[in-house]
C-alpha cells in the first residue's frame, strides 16, 4: 500500500493538470482504490462558477467510470502554504463510498506536513443510503 507521502505526491502530480483560470487555485487528488490502483483527479473550473468540479469529485467520477467503487484513501494537494480539506459537497460524495466513515483523508497543513483523518471525522452524522432506506420504510414505500 502506498504511504501517505506517496499519495500526496500523486495528488501533486494531478494538481498540475487542474483547469483553474479564474481562481488560479489548483488542486489535485489521488484516490487509492481497494484493488491498489490510484485514480487521479483535479479541479476543473468553469466561467459559470457553479459548474466547476473539485479534484476529489473528478477522482471519484473517474474511478467509478472504471468500475471502482471501493476506496481506501484520498490525498489532496493544493497550493503550498495552504491547509486544505475537502469542501462540504466533496465530503458528502466521499461519504457515499464510505458508509462506515473509515475512508482516510490525507492532506497537508500550512507548513506542508501530512495530516491524516477520516471522512467520518470530517463529516459526522453524514446522510447516506441507510437514511434513505429508513425514510422509505417509515413512509411505507416498498424496497426497489
Amino acid at each position: 500500500m502506498p504511504s501517505d507521502t506517496d499519495l500526496l505526491a500523486e495528488a501533486e502530480l494531478a494538481r498540475a493538470f487542474a483547469h483553474a483560470p479564474y481562481s488560479r487555485f489548483q488542486v489535485g487528488a489521488a484516490l487509492l482504490c481497494a484493488d491498489g490502483s490510484i485514480q487521479r483527479g483535479c479541479n476543473v473550473e468553469n466561467a459559470s462558477y457553479p459548474a466547476g468540479i473539485c479534484a476529489e469529485r473528478t477522482a471519484i467520477s473517474a474511478a467509478v467510470a472504471r468500475g471502482q467503487k471501493r476506496f481506501v484513501a484520498i490525498a489532496i494537494a493544493g497550493p503550498p502554504g495552504v491547509a486544505l480539506t475537502p469542501c462540504g459537497i466533496c465530503r458528502q460524495v466521499l461519504s457515499e463510498f464510505s458508509p462506515d466513515g473509515a475512508l482516510l483523508v490525507i492532506a497537508r497543513d500550512a507548513k506542508g506536513a501530512p495530516q491524516t483523518t477520516t471522512i467520518g471525522v470530517l463529516l459526522p452524522g453524514a446522510f447516506g443510503a441507510a437514511d434513505l432506506g429508513a425514510a422509505r420504510h417509515a413512509a411505507g414505500v416498498p424496497e426497489a
